[in-house]
């Protein structure tokens, strides 16, 4: 037996079956985000329930949200009366009513032995809207400029009306958020010119004050378009009757998708949940980031990770041909050894306050003081913003860096070194063309690793730049288009957002898991398309390591 143990066999089984319980683990835990967070696009049956309750029976429509067993001593010692005694177990189901203006809560608990009847009544509809969540009900009219029409009204009726009304949301939306923000964005900039001529004491020239005037003209009519077409629209509403019997108005500019989960077939099914994915990925968040899409997060989370990267690679890249390649093997050297070792164990909240005292206050006040002092005290760069937000991860993730590019650069044999300058190279040449590229495979390992981390960060991003709902993107069509003083949105804190910050906690719980599925998909295609550069580099100078 010890014969065997002494042998390797027994500890390659060991180890290949840790990395398959490894591999297990990590399969396991994806497929439960993944069955958590997807299923929750799934167009799920509204059922028409009729309930017993203390103050008699009452309808209720509603989706089942989750089925529990209760033990029957827990149902008694809460003063509960049972209808059969014979059961230990009795089932409690939490069913979402939605309607969030109309009812007190959004869910409710039932137990089984009180739902006297539950029906799929192929007339509810699940309307979503831009405000107070979803409503079931059964649409029974349409209010078209003040005229109501109850009479042919099937299901493909409302879905034309529906996409009807998305249009005129996009048409809209194109006023507001194109042509109005950018009247809004260029009278910004000439008012902050006028202000710098008001400070020096000068005299405004003519053509500003001009422009300004003519852009305050197309402002407000602009303004008095967008008015008129919103008022338009909210001339037409959906007449929805609800668990109560009453006729609902829903005004059509608040009605984002209409649906009957209970006459759907299959392929609509699955049509619909494709489509509500695709939502969930390009659109906007919405009350309080509870509903609504993540694209903002997803845009923030990619563009901080590139400029971290941009930023990130020389540093660690100079830093360590320095210390390879020119530092003696000294006290000193060795001390910044240590240092990049212990840097790399640094709580990242400590990061993030460095952020928040050197790049925010010390070099973006800086900043602001020399050449943006007309804007003050409003601060353009002295305050947190993706910038600094990438600068603070870059200083995070150095070490990593560092670290692997040395150890790239310790692989390359000496000779390679000699054989370049004795033909004549300096070195500064031999290191740009022969060992930096020899070592990009682990300058790359290093970039992985740096950005498998910081993508996932959070507790600095809250310090120096990341906030709940960012009012516009970073990038724009508005020169100089790239805006690095903007703050964004992120992945990670939107699901701490929704997970933590909710009004509403059941109710968003869905999206906490869609959310982190997404950001684990996000750093994985980041991380893929890094590793596909490396291999790409690692086989380009696989024939000149075999020469050697």
């Amino acid at each position: 037996m010890f014969k065997r143990l002494n042998s390797s066999s027994p500890w390659v089984w060991m180890t290949g079956g840790m990395v398959s319980l490894c591999l297990v683990a990590v399969l396991g835990v994806m497929l439960l985000i993944g069955w958590k967070g997807l299923a929750y696009f799934w167009p799920a049956p509204v059922y028409e329930f009729r309930i017993e309750t203390p103050h008699g029976e009452e309808t209720a429509f509603g989706q089942i949200y989750g089925v529990e067993s209760i033990h029957s001593r827990q149902l008694k010692e809460a003063g509960v009366e049972l209808k059969d005694k014979q059961l230990e177990e009795h089932q409690r189901l939490l069913i979402k009513v939605a309607n969030r203006e109309r009812e007190a809560h959004d869910f409710i608990s039932v137990l089984e032995q009180n739902i006297l009847s539950q029906v799929a009544n192929p007339d509810l509809a699940v309307i979503e809207r831009t405000k107070n969540g979803a409503f079931f009900g059964i649409p029974k009219g349409y209010l078209d400029n003040g005229k109501v029409t109850t009479s042919a009204l099937s299901h493909e009726f409302f879905q034309q009306k529906i996409i009807q009304a998305e249009m005129r949301r996009a048409e809209i939306a194109s006023i507001e958020q194109r042509e109005i923000e950018k009247v809004n964005y260029q009278l910004k900039a000439l008012k902050t010119e006028r202000a710098s001529y008001l400070s020096e004491g000068k005299t405004v020239p003519a053509k500003i004050q001009d422009a300004i005037g003519t852009l305050e003209l197309r402002y407000q009519s602009l303004e008095e378009v967008l008015l008129q077409r919103r008022a338009d629209f909210s001339l037409d509403s959906l007449i929805v009757k609800d668990r109560y019997g009453d006729n609902v108005r829903i005004a059509l500019n608040d009605v984002l998708g209409l649906w009957y989960p209970n006459d759907m077939s299959w392929p609509e099914k699955v049509a619909h949940w494709a489509g509500q994915i695709a939502s969930f990925v390009t659109d906007n968040p919405r009350e309080a980031n509870s509903e609504g899409g993540v694209f903002p997060a997803i845009f923030g989370t990619v563009l901080m990770v590139l400029l971290m990267s941009i930023m990130v690679t020389p540093l660690g890249v100079l830093a360590a041909v320095y210390l390879h390649e020119y530092a003696g093997k000294n006290a000193f050297t060795r001390i910044i050894r240590i240092a990049v070792v212990n840097l790399a164990g640094v709580p990242s909240i400590v990061y993030g306050v460095f952020g928040l005292g050197f790049f925010v206050y010390f070099v973006g006040g800086s900043i602001d003081s020399l050449f943006y002092s007309e804007t003050l005290p409003n601060p353009t760069f002295g305050t947190p913003g993706i910038l600094w937000s990438s600068l603070t991860l870059a200083i995070l993730t150095l070490p990593v860096v560092i670290v692997s590019t040395e150890e790239g650069l310790t692989r390359i044999p000496t000779s390679v070194r000699h054989g370049s300058m004795a033909l004549g190279a300096t070195q500064a040449e031999t290191l740009w063309r022969i060992v930096l590229p020899m070592a990009s495979p682990a300058i790359m390992t290093g970039l992985i690793l740096a950005i498998a981390r910081a993508a996932g960060e959070v507790a600095p991003l809250m310090l120096v730049g990341v906030v709940k709902v960012a009012p516009s993107l970073p990038l724009d069509g508005n020169f100089p288009f790239l805006h690095l003083d903007r703050k964004f949105m992120h992945l990670g804190y939107h699901v701490y957002d929704v997970g933590f910050q909710s009004p509403n906690i059941e109710a968003a719980r869905p999206l906490v898991y869609a959310t982190s599925l997404l950001l684990v998909t996000v750093i994985v295609s980041l991380n893929l398309a890094a590793i596909t550069i490396r291999n790409h580099l690692r086989e380009k100078y696989r024939a000149l390591e075999q020469e050697i």
